[in-house]
């Protein structure tokens, strides 16, 4: 899960026969939360105000999901909404694998435990999120 800019918020990596509409919960609930500015009062803001996804995450259970946590639901209906309309959104998230993709050990999956590649990706990540700070100052 992405931010809009698309910095990495949540990495949740799973076994490529895992359905990802099935895990939008967890995902959503593994956001940290955004630190608020000194002058702004209240609690930290820990979810989104609306969560663009594509047509795996279509179903009844993730949008009632998304409404009880008070997000804004904008995932591209099966059979009706084209993928085109999405695009527009999904590149954000096509550009930050592409990122990630720069580095070699995470394109191509050379280690056999599942901890050492997860930690290839919080690191790879972790450089993708410098990089942008980078380039912003």
């Amino acid at each position: 899960m992405t931010e809009r800019g698309g910095a990495p918020l949540v990495i949740f990596p799973t076994a490529a026969n895992v359905n990802e509409g099935t895990l939008l919960e967890r995902l959503v609930d593994a956001i940290p939360p955004l630190r608020q500015p000194h002058h702004r009062p209240g609690r930290p803001r820990r979810r989104p105000g609306k969560l663009h996804a594509d047509k795996g995450y279509d179903s009844r259970k993730n949008r009632l999901a998304l409404r009880r946590r008070h997000i804004i639901p904008r995932i591209a209906r099966r059979l009706i909404d084209s993928s085109e309309r999405l695009g527009r959104y999904r590149w954000v998230v096509e550009r930050t694998f592409a990122w990630l993709h720069h580095f070699k050990r995470l394109l191509v999956r050379y280690d056999r435990r599942h901890v050492i590649h997860e930690a290839f990706l919080a690191l790879g990540c972790c450089l993708v999120c410098f990089k942008r700070l980078q380039r912003s100052l």
